[in-house]
């Protein structure tokens, strides 16, 4: 694992393979990507940690396994408690439904335990 790869993990969670092959395949536009990537993530007006909550409501909305995994793991390694969460995922079933709540609390009671 690369540097890069490495700073990614912290940001995200598990690097998916696609950002392996990009970085192979298409240096110039994983490095645009890692640019992004970084803008998106780092603190401004909204913490890391606040962003991460709203992308686990989003991902868990869209029923996206990887995503809502990812973004779990990467909330444990920012200190994001179960609790927090949990709020999130309720919001996320206020505007999306319950679907997207079990879906949510499902995945959530697999990565972070009690």
């Amino acid at each position: 694992m690369t540097t890069n790869e490495k700073d990614l993990e912290k940001m995200i969670g598990k690097v998916p393979k696609f950002f392996r092959e990009l970085a192979k395949n298409d240096p110039q536009m994983y490095e645009m990507v890692m640019k992004l990537e970084g803008h998106i993530w780092d603190d401004g007006a909204l913490t890391r940690q606040t962003k991460k909550l709203i992308a686990i409501a989003i991902a868990a909305s869209l029923r996206d396994q990887h995503a809502v995994h990812a973004q779990l793991i990467g909330a444990a390694n920012l200190g994001i408690t179960k609790k927090e969460v949990e709020e999130a995922l309720r919001v996320a079933f206020l505007l999306a439904g319950m679907p997207a709540y079990v879906y949510g609390k499902t995945q959530l009671d697999e990565v972070m335990k009690d």
